[in-house]
């Protein structure tokens, strides 16, 4: 799949929307920009991401944080997003927008 000229910008301007307490997938953003199944290429976007957008709010499928990167989860919690025992985000409490079952 090629994806659009501007792909990445489109990815930061729905990162920029998500609110304080909540979270988003690799995967639901993928989506939401017309790029379903590129939920990699959203994780490239973020990488390379100007200073200041909020992706700590964005974790993987099943709620994971990134790999490494401690001061998501902190940014998180400080944000009173609650985790479960096995470490993930509880998306059906924060998950931004409402994220579906098919994509937890």
């Amino acid at each position: 799949m090629s994806l659009p000229e501007g792909f990445d910008e489109e990815v930061w301007a729905v990162v920029a929307q998500i609110p304080a307490g909540r979270v988003t997938t690799y995967g639901w953003i993928a989506r939401l920009v017309g790029a379903p199944g590129q939920a990699r290429r959203v994780g490239r976007a973020l990488a390379k991401a100007p200073d200041g957008l909020p992706c700590h709010r964005v974790v993987n499928a099943a709620g994971r944080t990134v790999p490494g990167w401690v001061a998501q989860r902190e940014r998180l919690e400080a944000e009173r997003v609650r985790f479960r025992a096995n470490g993930c985000v509880d998306l059906a409490a924060h998950g931004w927008p409402q994220i579906p079952d098919d994509e937890r």
